[in-house]
């Protein structure tokens, strides 16, 4: 007989058992249940009756590409070692790929030429039956490559479903950018992201303060600081040192697509680093600080706090975001937290909203045609850059795996930068 077990995860009751797959391997199946423990107990009997009745195994001839995918994602890539980020990447590419004829066919008659096709539809656009794909950018198409590559992997062995990985013949082939050899054109940086002026950030700050007065200060602190979106979301005030100007980056809050919650992770590279900030940022910290204090004595009841909630899923743990308001009761597994980015009401602003207010402050101002969240980011490197600092403080600064990062990515900064870097060959042959 198949043993099994019920366990609550909020106010729910889950139940478990383990069956057996083609390879003789115990896998555990889990279900959702019910409200009632005693309830979920009779589900769970009926389901270990049903398969010991049925005996079903997933056998290699019978088994899809689809449900290899899902097999994988909950023996091999929810029990792993990748960050959640990822892990919720590769989950979204999975129900993307499901989506695709190709993951109905039989595993053992998906060729690479099958899966050649699959990818080179996700690069370059295009239509099959009811799956239909516009081209996505390169970084995004290596997740589907990368999901399909270990899913094969994981199919020959352990599972031993095929004898060899059809992925390994599969090129990732992308779209070419053409070169108008001929244009008039004269900028030559096209397609890069240019770094704002001081006058286009205020002019950006203006505008945010008509609508999007909330999406202020996380702007203000990235145009200081160069954090990303995330990490601005997840400072709280136990991370800002005043007394040192510096800040601590330890956590980004993150959007999980399979969950719909917003979950607070650890950073892109998993380390924690200081950030050090002068007086313009200390003084604009301070101020929200008190207009924080006033809102809440403010908006009384109505205020709302912040919490998260540790949730384990297999062997990996997340953090899920909450709010509530002042008069609700707090549940025992809530943590409250102090984020340093709220709303007038006292939420967490979140990326999101910030990235929207952004996009439509730079439609509403022709000089910020293009602008983005993440070209802060490109300012606060430029700024430092053109101005002296040493790409290796910088690239501390920023949360850079290594210095050739920041250098790539970032010296193209400044058309002035380029033209005074020019110059200075006139001081070697004696021209003022």
């Amino acid at each position: 007989m198949a043993k099994g077990s019920v366990r609550k995860k909020g106010k729910k009751w889950y139940y478990r058992f383990y069956v057996e797959d083609a390879s003789g391997n115990l896998v555990q199946k889990e279900c959702a249940g019910t409200e009632n423990k005693s309830e979920t107990e009779k589900l769970l009997r009926q389901a270990m009756e049903d398969y010991e009745s049925k005996k079903f195994i997933a056998k290699a001839d019978n088994i899809t590409l689809g449900q290899l995918l899902d097999t994988w994602a909950e023996e091999e890539l929810k029990t792993g070692t990748l960050s959640n980020g990822t892990v919720g990447t590769y989950l979204q590419a999975i129900n993307r790929i499901k989506q695709h004829p190709v993951s109905r066919r039989k595993l053992k008659t998906v060729t690479s030429g099958h899966l050649q096709q699959f990818m080179d539809i996700m690069s370059f656009g295009g239509t099959i039956e009811d799956f239909v794909s516009k081209g996505y950018s390169k970084d995004y198409v290596k997740s589907f490559s990368a999901v399909l590559q270990q899913s094969f992997r994981f199919a020959v062995f352990p599972k031993q479903y095929i004898t060899f990985n059809p992925m390994q013949y599969v090129v990732m082939r992308h779209k070419k950018d053409d070169m108008d050899l001929f244009a008039e054109e004269t900028d030559t940086d096209n397609g890069k992201v240019n770094p704002l002026s001081f006058e286009q950030y205020q002019k950006l700050i203006a505008q945010l303060g008509k609508r999007s007065k909330d999406a202020i200060l996380p702007v203000q602190i990235a145009y200081f600081t160069g954090l990303r979106l995330g990490e601005v979301a997840g400072l709280t005030w136990q991370d800002i040192n005043f007394e040192e100007q510096c800040l601590t980056v330890r956590r980004s809050v993150r959007y999980n697509g399979a969950t719909h919650k917003h979950e607070i992770g650890s950073t892109k590279r998993k380390k924690v680093r200081i950030v050090d900030f002068g007086n313009a940022l200390a003084d604009i910290l301070k101020k929200a600080r008190k207009q924080q204090l006033k809102n809440r004595m403010q908006y009384g009841g109505l205020y709302h706090r912040n919490f998260y909630r540790e949730v384990t899923e297999k062997n990996r743990v997340h953090y899920e975001y909450y709010n509530l308001g002042m008069a609700e009761d707090v549940p025992e597994d809530y943590t409250e937290i102090s984020f340093v980015c709220l709303r007038e009401d006292g939420c967490l602003e979140l990326p999101a909203t910030v990235e929207t207010a952004c996009r439509t402050a730079a439609r509403k101002v022709p000089e910020l045609e293009g602008f983005h969240f993440h070209t802060l980011r490109h300012t606060y490197t430029t700024n430092l850059l053109s101005n002296g600092a040493q790409p290796k403080d910088v690239q501390e600064l920023l949360g850079h795996s290594d210095v050739s990062a920041t250098i790539n990515v970032y010296a193209h900064a400044t058309r002035e930068a380029k033209r005074e870097s020019a110059k200075l060959l006139d001081k070697v042959v004696g021209m003022n």
